[in-house]
């Protein structure tokens, strides 16, 4: 049911994913013109990670206190301020602080859509947070293009930022006055208590997945400056990942239109992802290299939103804990994996740094598997034991 407060969320994540797809790029730009080094690059990642971390652990809280219409309208104000701080901070330490700005109240919006999309749509939360992805997907496909285009003209790459801010602006206009549901009863009654197993290992899916898409878009177009191409030409051409990005979430928005493909799809997303990106590592030519950023696009856009799903279905009533929890876990992994893969090219080269890819591959396979077995097993009816 695409109502208008769906219509809103997607619309929304649309300006915040423009925006974090701009941002990798624009990192890359940042140093290209201050010169700092790989690892101030992942410090940048850090930094949005730990404002994703903050939002995570007071969204609960927030959520409480809050009704949806207010916690998304303020975030969303708050995420371009943190944008515009990024942008136009001028040196190391501002762009820092603006970085984690952007990246709190960056957060605080996409778990305030997230968990409108969840509440209103209940049980095909998988179906409607998969479309959602496909409109953030168009905008990923553009961010990176608007930014490598206006970074040649006069205006500069910093006007790409002031793009999502104006389709906010029209946003609240147009839905100031639309109510939004709040969080239905039984859910704000069992909010209590521990998240079951299950739902911790899917948050920490959700978080690997998400990591193995930051490393690529922070350190992909390095790997193709490091084949000969400029700072900027290697920017735009992580379009071609982006482009994938959205192909395959086009694809999984047309699969899970059925019940019982969320699985199977995550299983062979992970496959195609480690695939192509195994193959964009080993390449060393720029063609082939940019086919493989395509693939690893296709198989990387069903990760985060399938995963999503499933941490907030194993969360027997605590969506909104479970909601917060995973974007806590996602803000550390998504600090430590960048940051890490920073220090390695560092002191041994970007390419032998980019080993960690696959690594994280394989992690998000284990912990697919024991997620659903631990899933199986909570499922399974307690035997009374003999008297």
């Amino acid at each position: 049911m695409r109502d208008a407060p769906t219509i809103l969320s997607y619309a929304a994540l649309g300006c915040f994913t423009f925006w974090l797809y701009a941002f990798g790029p624009a990192v890359t730009l940042l140093r290209d013109e201050l010169g700092f080094s790989y690892s101030v690059l992942g410090v940048y990642q850090v930094f949005w990670a730990g404002g994703a971390a903050l939002a995570g652990a007071t969204f609960a809280w927030a959520a409480r206190r809050l009704p949806r219409n207010k916690l998304l309208w303020t975030s969303a104000v708050a995420t371009a301020i943190g944008a515009g701080l990024f942008t136009f901070g001028g040196g190391v330490p501002a762009t820092l602080i603006g970085a984690g700005a952007f990246g709190a109240a960056g957060t605080m919006l996409l778990t305030v859509i997230q968990a409108v999309l969840s509440d209103r749509h209940g049980s095909r939360r998988d179906r409607a947070l998969t479309e959602a992805n496909v409109g953030a997907g168009v905008s990923a496909v553009f961010a990176p293009m608007v930014l490598g285009v206006l970074a040649a003209t006069m205006l500069g790459w910093r006007a790409t930022f002031a793009l999502p801010a104006i389709v906010l602006v029209l946003l609240y206009l147009r839905y100031r006055h639309q109510p939004i549901p709040e969080r239905p009863r039984h859910h704000a009654a069992n909010q209590g208590g521990r998240l079951p197993l299950a739902c911790w290992l899917f948050a920490i899916l959700t978080a690997v997945s998400s990591a193995i898409e930051f490393c690529l878009v922070f350190f992909g177009p390095q790997m193709l400056v490091n084949l000969g191409w400029s700072a900027a030409a290697g920017s735009t051409a992580m379009s071609s990942n982006l482009a994938g990005i959205l192909v395959g979430r086009l694809l999984g928005a047309g699969l899970t239109r059925r019940t019982g493909r969320t699985v199977p799809l995550l299983y062979a997303s992970l496959a195609l992802t480690f695939a192509s990106v195994v193959a964009f590592w080993m390449t060393g030519q720029p063609v082939l290299g940019v086919v493989a950023l395509f693939l690893s696009g296709v198989g990387i856009a069903n990760l985060y939103p399938l995963a999503l799903a499933l941490t907030l279905e194993a969360a027997d009533g605590r969506e909104d804990q479970a909601n917060a929890r995973s974007q806590v876990v996602l803000g550390v992994l998504a600090a430590a994996f960048p940051l890490l893969l920073g220090g390695l090219a560092d002191q041994y080269g970007l390419t032998a740094g980019f080993a960690l890819e696959p690594v994280l591959i394989g992690l998000c396979l284990l912990m697919l598997w024991a997620g659903l077995r631990a899933r199986h097993r909570n499922a399974q009816p307690t035997v009374p034991s003999r008297p």
